[in-house]
């Protein structure tokens, strides 16, 4: 067995253990199998790295297994490592591991412990099958693996019906956006006739293939254009993009550890690697770059507008990570994939320490996740505060940590661009810079100062267990100086052939060179949010509510988050609703029950009843019945 294989197959084992094997060995040992198996690919994906990456080592190609043979159609199972999986490698199997150690203290009380880390292993092995994966067909199985594993994570706790409407929300959700994918998998596939990454790449490189193709009602559109518009749906939806995000904040309902694993290093990350894997098809559709520029950038503001108002914690975090995905997306749209990278690295650490400092809270809090019902906490969880103000001034962009260095690259990128579409995305950013600081701070605000809202929560928070804070000073470690570490990856060439850019989409090469304003204007964004956010729950804790009566509606709109669930309820549910009740009252009760099986039994009733007097019992009705017979066959045959 290699040792490149063994990066995937380590968790899954443990998950296998730990699933099946749980109950018989006990929790310790169940946890100790997933945890070992994640420290051994999280040493193999380091080792990795430090051979493809730091050392300059060549692209590593291994062939596992064939996987599907018929007819033409021949897939194998395969690792593809180059520069863009390397760093995949590093935050999906790093932050996992840390995410693993910290679930020991915060699901200490659970008593399925066994079958929560069993998911959580499934989870990542599904994630690391993606990222290695060197053909379309094996990241659709590693796609839909983590599918599979976020409803079973999201609705972990089966007994609470929120929950399980969560789960069942995220997986419908994304089989949407996992319908359009696999329809671009197998639209690559008719086009070029392979899924291999390699031989896709260089065929659309040059050229060979069929320009236009006939689709539905469209008649001829772009080849390529369809393609990556197809594979984008998919990505809308794994990583929760405007239209297609309405699933990510209800997948709060899952345990703590479950939305930073979600929101950090695996499931919403999928998309956006995706597309910078699939660059070189991309960078052949202005079309398709366009409309993955304006759908990142409407969502960075969209979700940072919903953060404003949002009070559940765990929620304000989740929008959170809805717009920097949308920073992610629009980076890619204009052809930065690096800066999109980087910032993919970046913000798998201070995410995952917001979220996991945001489970010590609520930890500390006795599961209480309502921001209005805390305050005053940083003298309580003095450890907890620390490490969340450094995460929150990593994802605002303060000046030297990790987002000030990643952020700053997109939207620079963004500018340089000198597009109309660069520079929507660049205004649009700049807008959600404001949102994001202001949002982020009067979380930290309404959480850790001020007076305490209710005292005897207060009375009785504590720092959460060595266990979880032990992930969460290194995630610290992570979100002061990944951004100083990663700053070579937007360097020109460094991701050499992982990613391909098109003749004069060189923005990420401009954006060192753009105005002296532009570089510091997100400096100036995040002391206006700041500011904002201190006035509003510091200095006068009643102007909230007063802005919120003044602007009712708006307020409205946006604790509604701008009404997506209930247009999407009143198209899709009570829509489905009226159609099956349509069915039920008209298909199965009219026609069914009432002409087919029930409406037979019915028939057969009334004729044995009307025939029930000839079987009177008396003599004489016979005889009358005879005599009847009689005259009749006399009247015929005479």
């Amino acid at each position: 067995m290699s040792a490149n294989l063994l990066i995937l197959l380590a968790p899954l084992t443990g998950a296998l253990v730990a699933g099946l094997l749980g109950r018989r060995i006990g929790s310790g040992l169940a946890i100790a199998a997933t945890i070992t198996g994640m420290l051994i690919s999280a040493w193999l994906s380091i080792r990795v790295f430090s051979v493809v990456a730091v050392g300059d080592g060549p692209v590593i190609r291994e062939e596992i297994f064939s996987w599907i043979v018929a007819g033409n159609f021949n897939v194998h199972f395969g690792i593809l490592i180059d520069r863009i999986t390397a760093i995949m490698l590093i935050v999906v199997s790093g932050i996992s591991t840390l995410i693993h150690i910290y679930s020991i203290g915060y699901m200490a009380d659970d008593p399925d412990e066994p079958r929560f880390f069993s998911y959580l292993s499934l989870f990542t092995f599904a994630m690391l099958a993606l990222v290695t994966s060197d053909n379309f067909l094996q990241l659709f199985f590693g796609w839909e693996g983590v599918g599979l594993a976020s409803y079973l994570l999201i609705g972990f706790w089966y007994k609470k019906e929120s929950a399980c409407n969560a789960a069942i929300k995220a997986f419908l959700v994304n089989r949407v956006g996992d319908f359009g994918f696999a329809l671009g998998i197998f639209a690559i596939f008719m086009v070029f006739g392979t899924l291999d990454y390699d031989r896709v790449f260089q065929m659309a490189g040059a050229g060979e293939f069929k320009p236009t193709v006939d689709f539905l009602f469209f008649g001829d559109v772009d080849t390529i254009t369809l393609i990556c518009l197809l594979l984008f749906v998919g990505a809308m939806g794994k990583s929760a993009q405007f239209l297609l995000h309405t699933w990510l904040p209800d997948a709060m309902e899952g345990p703590t550890p479950v939305s930073a694993l979600i929101h950090a290093a695996t499931m919403v990350t999928a998309g956006v690697f995706m597309v910078c894997r699939a660059s070189p098809l991309f960078e052949l559709s202005e079309t398709a770059l366009g409309v993955v520029t304006v759908v990142g950038a409407v969502t960075a503001v969209f979700a940072a507008s919903v953060g404003l108002v949002q009070n559940d914690i765990k929620k304000v975090i989740a929008y959170s990570t809805c717009s920097q995905l949308g920073y992610m997306f629009f980076s890619a749209g204009v052809s930065a994939y690096a800066a999109s990278m980087f910032h993919l690295m970046t913000h798998a650490f201070f995410k995952a320490l917001l979220f996991l400092s945001a489970g010590a809270v609520i930890h500390a809090m006795h599961h209480e996740q309502d921001m209005r019902r805390m305050g005053g906490l940083a003298k309580k969880i003095p450890i907890t505060y620390g490490v969340m103000m450094l995460g929150t001034l990593a994802l605002t962009g303060f000046p030297f940590l990790a987002g000030f260095y990643s952020k700053d690259a997109i939207l620079e990128s963004a500018y340089a661009a000198h597009t109309g579409l660069g520079t929507f995305a660049w205004i649009m950013g700049m807008l959600a810079a404001v949102m994001t600081t202001f949002y982020s701070f009067r979380l930290v605000f309404m959480t850790f100062h001020g007076k305490p809202a209710d005292h005897h929560a207060y009375s009785h928070a504590h720092e959460a267990p060595w266990s979880m804070r032990g992930p969460l000073l290194v995630l610290a470690v992570g979100a002061v100086f990944a951004g100083m570490i990663g700053v070579p990856l937007v360097g020109e060439g460094w991701f050499k052939g992982a990613i391909v850019l098109g003749q004069g989409h060189d923005a990420l090469a401009h954006a060192h060179h753009v105005p002296f304003w532009v570089k510091w204007l997100p400096f100036g964004a995040f002391v206006v949010g700041v500011y904002l956010a201190w006035l509003m729950y510091v200095r006068l804790p009643t102007l909230p509510g007063i802005v919120a009566e003044t602007f009712r509606g708006t307020h409205r709109f946006l604790v509604n988050a701008w009404y997506f669930d209930r247009l999407y309820d009143w198209m899709f549910v009570t829509m489905a609703k009226k159609i099956g009740e349509g069915l039920w009252h008209t298909g199965d009760e009219t026609i069914i029950d009432g002409f087919g099986v029930n409406g037979a039994a019915k028939m057969c009733t009334r004729i044995a009843g009307g025939l029930r007097w000839v079987q009177s019992g008396y003599i004489y009705h016979y005889a009358f019945a005879m005599i009847v017979g009689v005259l009749v066959l006399v009247t015929v045959y005479t």
